[in-house]
């Protein structure tokens, strides 16, 4: 799916049976699940309480970055903490303040936790519960934190936190104020959370990976809050997913310690020019574009490349999934870790045209910066 909207639709029902999305909206809570393997780390799905307490419509949430968030007031250092968390893979609770469509801050407590896939141990989704960090009004005028819920009529909300490399993910709610009127929270003076609201996050979290467990038992692609299983070799990463889908030219990369030279990614303009679903080309081997005509003699060469991990460059005829050929200059690079040995194979292929080396060299530099930078964070996490 070449749109944006197909690969989210296909996010779900690749994964869930087709009832889920109405099983998630009639939960209380308010949340929202992003797909880290998308480009953009797009917003799939967010309940109908969040959308009513923000103030967005469903059409101008989804396939949105949760940047569209943040405000002036919204803590960077704290932004950086839900972009670790989501490249380590990890759940984070975190207060900050978030904004609603109308401007309107207000402090809430940010739950973000990653669902896996248990037959590979990939994150599939992250989720994300939003709850208002709520004020009792005294006398005096003065604010507190509420230490529990007696008395107090709080509204949870729940977003999926996305999160890309350069532009986070955050989503909001608004708290819902005793006395419009006097009630207002101060945003310049820190708030925490309550034991109370840690506990209701939690919970809703829980709620949500029931049923995303539940209807994806059906498909037989079950999901799961821990990871079950160590990913492969050729696991790509979300962190590394999410730089790679911000690099606009059409290219693959494929992992030479796996049997078969399977693609582990592959890029919405290398879709888009081969006619190809993403779920179709992961696990294939380049080959598939080859066709009748294909030059065998282009072929080894590009086999011989490979064996002795050097790059190249062929003009070859290659074929769509729907049998169209076309000419591609295409250029096979190794991509190297930042201990200097080979992660991944990139191919970068392009249209016969106006100088296609220059955009070549370039997309495998981006590739190769995105590889070393997510290999050497990932390094220094451990140590």
């Amino acid at each position: 799916m070449d749109s944006k909207l197909g690969l989210i639709k296909h996010s779900f029902n690749s994964r869930y049976s087709q009832w889920v999305r109405e099983a998630l909206g009639e939960l209380p809570h308010n949340f929202t699940i992003t797909d880290p393997s998308i480009p953009g780390h797009p917003i799939v799905f967010a309940s109908r309480n969040l959308l009513k307490m923000l103030g967005y419509s469903q059409e101008e949430v989804i396939g949105q970055n949760g940047n569209m968030f943040q405000g002036p007031k919204t803590n960077r250092r704290t932004v950086m903490e839900i972009r670790e968390a989501i490249r380590q893979e990890r759940g984070i609770q975190v207060n900050l303040v978030n904004y609603r469509k109308d401007g309107t801050p207000f402090w809430m407590l940010f739950h973000m936790s990653p669902v896996f896939g248990k037959e590979d141990g990939r994150v599939i989704h992250f989720v994300a519960v939003q709850v208002p960090i709520t004020r009792k009004q005294r006398r005096n005028g003065g604010a507190s934190l509420s230490e529990d819920a007696s008395g107090l009529n709080e509204i949870m909300f729940g977003s999926c936190r996305q999160e890309v490399d350069t532009n986070s993910v955050l989503e909001l709610g608004r708290v819902l104020s005793l006395d419009s009127a006097t009630n207002v929270l101060d945003i310049e003076e820190t708030c925490e959370a309550s034991d109370f609201e840690r506990r209701r996050a939690a919970n809703a979290f829980n709620d949500i990976l029931s049923v995303l467990t539940h209807y994806s038992e059906s498909t037989g692609r079950l999901v799961c809050g821990k990871r079950c299983s160590v990913p492969g070799v050729g696991y790509i990463g979300s962190s590394l997913n999410i730089s790679l889908g911000r690099i606009k030219q059409s290219f693959v990369l494929i992992d030479p310690h796996l049997p078969g030279l399977p693609i582990v990614y592959a890029s919405d303009a290398f879709l888009k020019l081969t006619g190809y679903d993403r779920h179709e080309i992961l696990g294939l081997n380049f080959a598939v574009l080859n066709g009748a005509d294909t030059d065998t003699s282009s072929l080894q060469q590009i086999k011989e490349s490979i064996q002795t991990e050097q790059a190249c460059t062929v003009r070859i005829l290659s074929y769509r999934k729907d049998q169209s050929s076309f000419w591609n200059c295409l250029h096979l690079s190794p991509v190297r870790n930042a201990t200097g040995k080979i992660d991944e194979e990139c191919k970068n292929t392009d249209r016969h045209g106006l100088s296609p080396e220059m955009r070549q060299l370039s997309t495998v530099g981006a590739v190769k910066v995105a590889v070393r930078s997510s290999s050497m964070a990932a390094g220094s996490s451990k140590s």
